[in-house]
């Protein structure tokens, strides 16, 4: 059974940082793509950053140069530090696990309000 659990969402003023973790149980951290999506309030969901199986990251436009997405294979723990956050910024933040064409794995949410 794997699991994925997310923490370190909540309120923060715009500009603030928060780092959000997910930490994954069972033995696929290695060989996955860890990911990090976001779905706001009546929007769908959308990919904010993975780190890839096989080195290197990915960003979208929108945070780019404001996330970060790091990875410790010996916690199984991806981290997405959030830094000079905007409003537009708020929604439920999700961690992905996933290896294509085998499976992918959701974490249960949570949820980053950014005020202005």
């Amino acid at each position: 059974q794997v699991q994925l659990v997310e923490s370190g969402g909540g309120l923060v003023q715009a500009g603030g940082s928060l780092r959000l973790s997910c930490a994954a149980s069972g033995s696929i951290f290695s060989d996955s793509s860890m990911g990090w999506y976001r779905q706001a309030p009546g929007k769908q969901r959308e990919l904010v950053a993975v780190s890839l199986r096989g080195g290197g990251t990915n960003y979208a436009d929108f945070v780019r140069g404001r996330f970060t997405i790091s990875r410790d294979s010996a916690k199984n723990t991806v981290y997405l530090q959030m830094n000079s956050l905007k409003p537009e910024d708020t929604a439920v933040y999700y961690c992905n696990a996933h290896k294509v064409l085998v499976y992918s794995y959701w974490g249960q949410g949570t949820q980053v309000t950014v005020s202005s």
